[in-house]
């Protein structure tokens, strides 16, 4: 669900300064930087893609993307190196949240298909070596769930299934009042009164989400029941979303709930970012119910054999907390605690497009070097909720963004259409479909809509992009499909996609799985990264990443890379050609211009 959290802050760590930033050189794992022996779970190198639905492929021409539109495609994901592809949420749902908000935890959402259509996608895709991963949303439900409709009734089992309270009467006016000032994600107060119940429900999100209650036991239950029977129908695991909001503090002996201080971010009372979320998020039970959802998982595998099933967790939250999600020394965590770095510390959906080198060595450095030993590194530009990545890096930065991401050591997540270059929409206030928007107004609503970043996949150059065989698509479409799409770029050497592939297989060499990695930037102009183990062939990843003027640098002190190189991959910025030499101590690069070189 990824929303504009306080957590921002953490770009103030992000000064950009300094003209030669070295990073230590980090072993993914102990024997990473000695051994071509070493063996890495199926995970650990994967290339996952999250496929948003909605705007992946219509097959039915209801100008909505659905799972045999998915099926349809499994060919493009194989081709493209995709190992596994996480869907964003499929489930029954009234679509406020466009599946965000579910009404039935088992079952299909019509729009999207049938239950036989989700056991199509998942036979195969395993015919083609492709994982399922399910988008999880634990947190809250529709208030159309039948479990909400019989907590309202106050029905036996189902009293205290959500997070129920009184409220309090203001003495002096007389009106009830909301138990706390507790705001919600998108604007206003996070209570909301139930006239049948006579109590206020909490819903962090949108109304018509209420939060379930993770005290009680038979909520924790029940959506363990929930993962199991999404194991059982071929899952690979589970994208879980909006995690720091499942638990809040309990009330005091009285009852009460304590207001969350303010923030001093903003005038805006109704604003998310106007209070500190000291109380309703990153609570410390959140990371124990991490760890028992992984137990799960890992005692379905004992019991059931195969692959081991991953747990990916979104959180924007501080590192400190995010770490905890990797687990400790007496539990197992999650597997891909999302590496948001490049989101928060690249500055989220605002213009990024002037960082400059010793700020991309910076946020490499705040998740390697915090990271447990031991675990495993993953690397996400973007997702369903950010503004995509060539609008906010610039669209002279798509390959390199690309590269970064594949280049470094660990998982490498791709949001549907950043391998073609895909640039966001700016959707008109009249089509403006996302709620985090439309709780807002025409004057601010661009501050908070998600929607030019869901726009519908670019397939070919004909009419709606190969997309739908209607125009009347559920978001507009891009006009760029006329040029960025897949039929177009896969005719060309040297397009975002025909890279994407290249990088693909760079990444199934020895070095880029199991290698050790060394960073620099040098000036402000140029990022280096190498990539290095023993008895295989090192590769080094070089990036003028601004567009201010060539420059000539010496990399090979940088990263200490001797002997001879070629190119590898390269952009069309970098006016060389594959295969050629380079010379690392003195290397000349023109502006934006990326590539990647192999020792001898």
């Amino acid at each position: 669900m990824g929303r504009n959290d306080l957590t921002l802050t953490l770009l103030l760590l992000f000064c950009l300064h300094a003209s030669i930033a070295y990073g230590a050189v980090i072993d993914p794992e102990p024997r990473a930087s000695t051994s071509n022996t070493a063996t890495r779970d199926w995970w650990q190198v994967a290339q996952f893609y999250q496929i948003y639905p909605r705007s992946f492929k219509d097959s039915n021409g209801d100008g909505i993307g659905d799972l045999k539109g998915i099926v349809s495609q499994l060919d493009y994901l194989q081709e493209i190196g995709v190992t596994a592809t996480w869907l964003s949420p499929i489930f029954k749902s009234p679509m406020v949240d466009f599946g965000y908000d579910i009404s039935d935890f088992f079952d299909i959402q019509d729009e999207y298909g049938t239950l036989d259509d989700f056991d199509e996608l998942v036979a195969e895709a395993k015919k083609r070596g492709l994982k399922i991963i399910l988008d999880f949303v634990p947190n809250h439900s529709s208030d159309e769930n039948v479990w909400f409709q019989k907590s309202v009734k106050r029905e036996k089992g189902y009293e205290d299934y959500y997070v129920w309270h009184d409220g309090y009467v203001n003495a002096e006016t007389g009106e009830r009042e909301p138990p706390s000032n507790w705001l919600q994600a998108w604007r206003g107060s996070a209570w909301e009164w139930n006239e049948e119940r006579q109590q206020y429900y909490l819903h962090q999100f949108a109304v018509q989400q209420p939060d379930l209650n993770y005290r009680n036991p038979a909520v924790v239950a029940q959506m363990k029941r929930v993962l199991s029977y999404w194991l059982d129908r071929g899952v690979a695991g589970f994208r879980i979303d909006a995690v720091p909001w499942c638990f809040e503090v309990l009330p005091d002996a009285t009852g009460r709930y304590p207001d969350e201080p303010l923030s001093g971010y903003t005038d805006d009372p109704d604003n998310e970012a106007y209070l500190r979320h000291i109380y309703t998020q990153d609570q410390p039970e959140t990371v124990d119910m991490v760890y028992q959802w992984k137990q799960l998982l890992d005692d379905y595998q004992r019991v059931h054999g195969g692959d081991t099933r991953v747990l990916m967790i979104e959180t924007y939250s501080g590192l400190d907390y995010v770490m905890q999600f990797y687990g400790n020394r007496t539990k197992k965590g999650a597997e891909v605690p999302f590496n948001f770095q490049f989101i928060v510390g690249g500055n989220g959906d605002k213009n990024n497009t002037q960082l400059t080198a010793p700020g991309f060595v910076k946020i490499i450095r705040s998740w390697l070097d915090n990271m447990p030993a031991g675990k495993t590194a993953n690397w996400v530009m973007g997702n369903h909720d950010q503004r995509r990545v060539g609008s906010r890096y610039g669209e002279e930065r798509i390959d390199l963004m690309n590269m970064l991401q594949m280049f470094m050591p660990g998982v490498s997540i791709t949001y549907m259409g950043e391998e073609l270059g895909m640039t966001d929409l700016d959707i008109s206030w009249e089509d403006t479909r996302d709620p985090a928007a439309c709780n807002s107004n025409s004057s601010i609503y661009e501050q908070f809509t998600r929607d030019p970043g869901r726009t519908p996949f670019q397939w070919s150059s004909e009419a709606n992009a190969g997309f739908s065989s209607t125009s009347n698509t559920w978001l507009p479409i891009n006009p760029n499909y006329v040029t960025v799409n897949v039929e177009t770029e896969a005719a060309s050497d040297s397009s975002h996609l025909s890279i994407y592939k290249q990088l693909s297989q760079l990444r199934k060499s020895k070095t880029l799985q199991y290698g050790s990695v060394s960073y620099a930037s040098i000036g402000d102009n140029v990022l280096a990264i190498k990539r290095s183990l023993k008895g295989e062939p090192s590769y080094v990843l070089v990036a003028n990443v601004l567009g201010i003027s060539s420059v000539n640098v010496d990399v090979a002190s940088a990263v200490r890379a001797t002997g001879n190189y070629k190119i590898k991959v390269l952009n069309p910025s970098a006016k060389n050609t594959v295969g050629a030499s380079v010379t690392l101590n003195n290397l000349s690069l023109e502006p934006y211009a990326a590539f990647i070189v192999e020792s001898d």
